[in-house]
């Protein structure tokens, strides 16, 4: 159910796959996304199932509207009976308070500084990543105090550049924008690696403590695919901070293997 969860100076990072939950094919087991045909009733059982093994309250987990942009937005709550609102990265100083991404080859983005209380997830698909997502996420969380040194980010699992395969006419698009992005596939077509484009991004912003994980969802048949499989489920990636404030995080100078 949970692929992995790991903590670090009071922040915790948790990420799904797809099983332990209650769906049907093809959306079996662990779907937690609301906007894919699945059930709405498996959907809210599944959050719940999820939630619970991480020790949260499924009603104070927030979730947004993905719509593949760079629009944030700072909050200190649950929506609650309030429209969910169309963006692709959350930001909070509430410690305890849980923000999710839901991804299905995009690239879930986790960032946290636990020592200002500050923590973003963000949804950086190809079009969100060449818009800018990431770094609008974390100006946001600067702007609520965070420092970018201070930051650890974990990008969870996303289809990998080996196997993102594009017209070439778009890996140019996208490489004019970030040209860390550009990649080949395995057998030698053009292609886009989104993780490595975030991950320049971060690095070129000063945020030292990088995680990634190595699980291509295309690959893995732990994990949903949309371009493997269209018609599938979502994953969901998870951040928040301890109530009580932890010791100061220690920066490092790169990316942590």
């Amino acid at each position: 159910m949970i692929g992995l969860h790991t903590y670090t100076g009071g922040a915790h990072f948790a990420f799904t796959d797809r099983w332990g939950g209650v769906s049907a094919a093809p959306y079996e087991q662990l779907n937690l996304g609301g906007a894919v045909g699945d059930d709405p009733t498996a959907v809210l059982a599944n959050r719940g199932l999820a939630a619970r093994a991480l020790g949260l309250d499924p009603a104070a987990v927030v979730w947004m509207n993905q719509v593949h942009g760079n629009d944030v937005a700072a909050i200190d709550a649950p929506w609650g009976d309030d429209p969910v609102p169309a963006v692709d990265a959350i930001v909070t100083a509430r410690r305890g308070l849980a923000l999710a991404v839901l991804t299905a080859d995009c690239v879930p983005v986790l960032l946290a500084d636990p020592h200002a209380g500050v923590v973003a997830a963000a949804h950086a698909g190809r079009p969100g990543m060449v818009a800018g997502v990431v770094p609008a996420a974390v100006a946001e969380m600067v702007r609520l105090g965070a420092s970018p040194e201070r930051i650890t980010a974990f990008t969870g699992p996303s289809v990998c550049g080996s196997c993102y395969e594009v017209p070439a006419t778009m890996r140019d698009e996208v490489a004019d924008a970030e040209p860390a992005a550009r990649a080949e596939t395995s057998w030698g077509t053009p292609a886009v690696d989104v993780c490595a484009g975030v991950h320049a991004q971060l690095a070129r912003l000063g945020v030292g403590m990088r995680e990634k994980s190595h699980i291509c969802t295309l690959e893995s048949a732990d994990h949903f695919s949309y371009r493997r499989d269209r018609a599938t489920g979502r994953l969901a990636s998870y951040v928040w901070l301890d109530d009580g404030r932890p010791e100061p995080a220690t920066p490092n100078d790169g990316e942590r293997p």
